[in-house]
């Protein structure tokens, strides 16, 4: 109902009411008590205008205020990713999303054959890697010539996570070889003409891994079907590589 409408009702029901009362306090005939009905009626519905105007006016300032805060709050919410860029919302986690991570938590079991190094953690939860266990893994995965760390991508931690599965085992990677400096890379290749020139070892992106009790061409055949990078088969040194890089193969 509109303003009129809401005035228009009041007054006639103040003017029955008041008709009402006259009559029944007496010495008003029926002409007096009407006239006197209308003054007070007029009187009270003059003041209800003024109450709704006021009630009006104070609607207009209230929509008028939320109207300001909610643009204020989209402008806020427009800029917040700039924010949460600038600001890490935890030093603890980081976010990748490149990923297929339907898993709610990943964990391995890993250990350095040449450096004695071992770890069992989980370094993917609840839609994140965590920071701190791929710093431990980085450190774990070090250059053991020179001792030089580098990030390791991963999506090279998913691919042991899922061949793990595949293969249903617990016992953890025997690491062969991780990350290489450029300049182990090279002296690497004085020696073997297995060793790639551009090698994805040098970009922490490629491992070479056996695991105990399992046969390295089972390993191979389950990289195989993952088909989520480079698969190679050294059979006489007794690992398999596993990268990053194109799906492709190689070795006997």
């Amino acid at each position: 109902m509109n303003e009129n409408g809401i005035i228009s009702s009041r007054r006639n029901f103040l003017k029955n009411m008041a008709y009402g009362s006259l009559l029944m306090v007496g010495g008003l005939d029926i002409a007096s008590a009407k006239a006197r009905a209308k003054q007070v009626v007029s009187h009270k519905v003059s003041h209800k205008k003024v109450e709704v105007a006021h009630t009006l006016s104070h609607q207009a300032r209230v929509h008028d205020t939320l109207h300001k805060h909610l643009a204020a709050s989209s402008h806020k919410a427009a800029i917040a990713p700039v924010h949460a860029r600038a600001q890490t919302s935890s030093p603890k986690i980081i976010h990748n999303a490149l990923f297929d991570n339907s898993v709610s938590h990943k964990v391995l079991a890993l250990h350095n054959m040449h450096t004695g190094d071992q770890l069992k953690l989980t370094y993917f939860e609840e839609g994140r890697y965590i920071k701190d266990a791929l710093h431990e893994i980085n450190h774990l995965f070090r250059d053991y010539h020179d001792g030089s760390i580098h990030p390791i991508d991963p999506a090279l931690l998913d691919q042991l996570h899922e061949l793990k599965h595949v293969l249903e085992v617990r016992k953890p990677f025997n690491i062969v070889s991780a990350y290489r400096s450029p300049a182990t890379n090279a002296d690497l290749r004085k020696h073997s003409d297995g060793v790639a020139k551009n090698s994805l070892h040098m970009e922490g992106r490629a491992i070479d891994i056996r695991i105990e009790g399992v046969d390295t061409r089972r390993i191979r055949n389950a990289a195989l079907a993952m088909q989520r990078g480079g698969v190679g088969y050294y059979g006489r040194s007794n690992f398999v590589h596993l990268d990053t890089g194109s799906v492709r193969t190689w070795g006997g």
